[in-house]
């Protein structure tokens, strides 16, 4: 796995009312084509001169040769051709720009069915430094001294124009008196191979596990996709055993009764299952808290799931 990037939490997050920054305005290409032709300015005709001799007149040309005769001149007035105009794309900047989160630290308490009832903890790390990102969701069940399984999920890649790419992707599961088990997903451009070796041709914006939240917080807080009851957000994901054409549902709004009190959130669910031993999530939003996730819902069947709600304020580091 990727060296882990540190950074330090220096202070709490508070609740404040959601600022969205303005999409950035789409550029426009000029339309190329053929020149406007200005009409011509008549020119007084020089004074005639006296011919040395005098020839017979010759007939008039028809309107038609005359119009050829025009296209032909206007053709040769021409004789440098106009250049298509080429995409000069702005150099990367080194900071991704002020609509991403700093980096964040979220703790929440687990509860679930896992052959019976559990209890446990997690924590999420939102890590940016530079374009340079890192999601990491470890929980474990159990007692922190001892868990009976312990699970750490890792996402690392770039920030850009589109959102998050991430570049790798890895899952790591211990359980007590158990093998360890390990998966990996490496994205590569326009492709991706999944943790049984498969290389599949990948879609644009194809996210992971993790990285999937933090897109869908970015792409909340900053108006690209709008929030209300029933609206669709469509987001391509690759697990660890296959890929999904994935999409969440809006249901609509839910206070959560939270260690910081009661929280407005957003409510989205997945309108399809995970398949194989993949896991789905539901998720809970809060626009106060800059559209960070509150609360996840994680299912592998009707009777094996952990539910995770946040139990302290979010960290931060230093602007």
């Amino acid at each position: 796995m990727p060296p882990r990037l540190t950074v330090a939490f220096v202070r709490e997050l508070k609740q404040s009312a959601p600022a969205a920054v303005p999409k950035p305005a789409r550029s426009v290409q000029p339309t190329v084509g053929r020149p406007a032709i200005a009409q011509p300015v008549a020119e007084p005709e020089p004074a005639a001169s006296e011919p040395d001799s005098v020839e017979p007149a010759e007939p008039a040309a028809p309107a038609s040769a005359a119009l050829e005769a025009l296209d032909a001149s206007l053709a040769q007035a021409q004789p440098v051709p106009i250049a298509e105009p080429t995409a000069v794309l702005p150099p990367e900047p080194p900071e991704p720009g002020p609509e991403w989160p700093l980096s964040t630290q979220l703790r929440y308490a687990l509860t679930g069915n896992y052959r019976g009832a559990v209890t446990g903890q997690a924590q999420v790390e939102w890590i940016r430094q530079g374009r340079h990102y890192q999601v990491h969701l470890d929980l474990s069940i159990g007692p922190s001294f001892a868990p009976l399984m312990s699970r750490r999920i890792s996402s690392d890649g770039l920030l850009g124009p589109a959102g998050i790419a991430p570049q790798r992707f890895d899952e790591d599961t211990r359980i007590l008196f158990s093998s360890r088990r390990r998966a990996t997903v490496l994205f590569q451009g326009d492709q991706l191979t999944l943790a049984n070796g498969a290389m599949e041709a990948a879609t644009a914006g194809t996210q992971d596990a993790v990285s999937q939240f933090v897109q869908l917080t970015w792409l909340f807080l900053t108006g690209r996709e709008p929030l209300f009851a029933g609206h669709v957000v469509a987001l391509p994901l690759a697990l660890p055993r296959r890929q999904y054409d994935w999409r969440y549902q809006v249901v609509g709004e839910e206070t959560l009764q939270t260690a910081m009190g009661p929280l407005l959130t957003w409510h989205l669910v997945p309108l399809q299952k995970a398949v194989g031993g993949d896991l789905a999530a539901e998720v809970w939003l809060a626009p106060s808290l800059q559209y960070l996730p509150v609360r996840f819902l994680i299912r592998q069947d009707e009777r094996t799931f952990v539910d995770l709600m946040l139990k302290s304020a979010p960290l931060q580091s230093a602007p």
